[in-house]
């Protein structure tokens, strides 16, 4: 159960990272207008404070989401680590099948 639970935190840890790494680039992607010709400014107004919760927002759950994920990923791991380790050896010849 320990181990199980280590390498939980461990993928979760990892998914934690990885979705830090992953998600600023993808809002700014995502938030970036298209189809404005080459060298054309966009001219808006935005609320600065509704801008700062939308994008803190969504990378709390982006990290969150790959916390998930990171987590059923140790799990995954732990279960076929334990699969393959409690596999009883199999037999061997019996000594008497020899003998008659």
């Amino acid at each position: 159960m320990k181990n199980a639970l280590t390498l939980m935190l461990a993928g979760a840890l990892a998914g934690l990272v990885v979705a830090s790494l992953v998600v600023p680039p993808l809002l700014g992607w995502y938030a970036e207008p298209g189809g404005l010709p080459k060298g054309a400014s966009v001219q808006a107004v935005v609320n600065i404070p509704d801008v700062i919760r939308y994008a803190t927002s969504r990378l709390l759950r982006g990290q969150a989401i790959g916390a998930g994920l990171g987590a059923l990923a140790g799990l995954a791991a732990y279960m076929l680590w334990r699969s393959g380790r409690n596999k009883a050896p199999l037999p061997g010849p019996r000594p008497d099948a020899g003998a008659s």
